[in-house]
């Protein structure tokens, strides 16, 4: 089948367009032929060997992290999809590879398309949005009547996380630049803070949880926006020391990890407050109820960009400028 795909790790780097195994089926599995996949900054710390100590590929490597498409085929214990389902997911870690015509995944990763969507918009939902929901539900536990400061309001993560908070009853701010202010306030923004003109941590302040993409700069002003108890979760690092654990990291890598997230973490702690990175998991079973809030019209896909698959390179390189408003997708078929 056709895919893209690295044989070593390169920073830059193009992918090359090339035929790779079609995927084996295993009994859990389901194999599903792939209509669109979203393309994220994740695919290039991948390609440029950032994840190489946590998260060890074989080479060669078909990158991509979020597919929809049309089940083809289903293993002998799968009994929630069948042939001729539209899906989308968010593959495992250790499974991923949507730049390409097919691929198989274990059927607890896998939910089902939301029917009020394009297979294109389908496509860019898994990763952003499991992203945001395992901030704001299952790390910060946010609640109705919080507050909730959220950085990028215009990216992938951010575009989601804001209608999500909103969605559960919160008060959300968000951070972005001039030029897309007015799509944050569309979102439900009921703060929106013009980097370019405006200090964040100089006008927002008694915060329970703000949600982290940036640079470590970003990351230390965070705390200044948060209230005693406040939670600051970073999706974009430092790693912290339960994160090492869950990962399965070993003594050393642990270490490595807990001196990195040394300094957020002492900050926080003195002023009463906690720090956590967060590297989204799959999840077919959160991704269900995110389903659930698309078509009840909760949460609405924002798309910036739609590549053909030939164009994968380009829509990379597009990624990479940071002027995405939303998601950038490939149409594979």
């Amino acid at each position: 089948m056709k895919a893209f795909l690295i044989d070593r790790y390169r920073k830059g780097g193009a992918l090359q367009l090339g035929q790779s195994p079609e995927p084996q089926l295993r009994d859990n599995d389901v194999i599903v032929e792939i209509h669109a996949a979203g393309v994220n900054l994740l695919d290039g710390k991948i390609r440029d060997g950032e994840f190489k100590l946590i998260l060890p590929y074989r080479l060669p490597l078909v990158l991509g992290n979020d597919v929809a498409g049309v089940v083809v085929q289903v293993g002998a214990n799968v009994r929630r999809f069948k042939p001729g389902d539209e899906v989308y997911a968010r593959p495992a870690q250790d499974r991923i590879g949507t730049f390409a015509e097919y691929i198989a995944m274990d059927q607890a990763d896998v939910a089902m398309k939301p029917a009020n969507l394009t297979m294109e918009e389908a496509a860019s939902i898994p990763l952003v949005a499991l992203t945001a929901w395992q901030v704001l539900v299952e790390r910060a536990n946010l609640r109705k009547g919080q507050k909730v400061l959220i950085h990028a309001g215009s990216g992938g993560v951010g575009t989601i996380a804001i209608q999500l908070a909103k969605h559960l009853g919160a008060y959300a701010a968000a951070t972005t630049s001039t030029a897309n202010v007015a799509l944050v306030k569309s979102l439900g923004a009921d703060v929106v803070v013009d980097y370019k003109k405006d200090n964040f941590e100089k006008v927002l302040q008694g915060y329970d949880v703000v949600l982290n993409s940036l640079g470590k700069e970003t990351l230390d002003k965070s705390l200044a926006v948060l209230k005693a108890g406040g939670k600051l979760i970073s999706i974009s690092g430092p790693p912290d020391p339960d994160f090492a654990r869950q990962n399965g990291s070993g003594w050393l890598l642990q270490q490595v990890m807990r001196l990195l997230s040394f300094g957020i973490r002492r900050k926080s702690k003195r002023q009463g407050t906690s720090y956590a990175f967060l590297f989204m998991t799959a999840n077919g079973g959160q991704l269900g109820q995110i389903t659930s809030l698309i078509e009840a019209g909760n949460i609405r896909p924002v798309i910036d960009q739609v590549f053909p698959f030939e164009r994968t390179n380009e829509a990379l390189d597009y990624v990479e400028t940071g002027r995405a408003k939303g998601r950038v997708v490939v149409a594979v078929k």
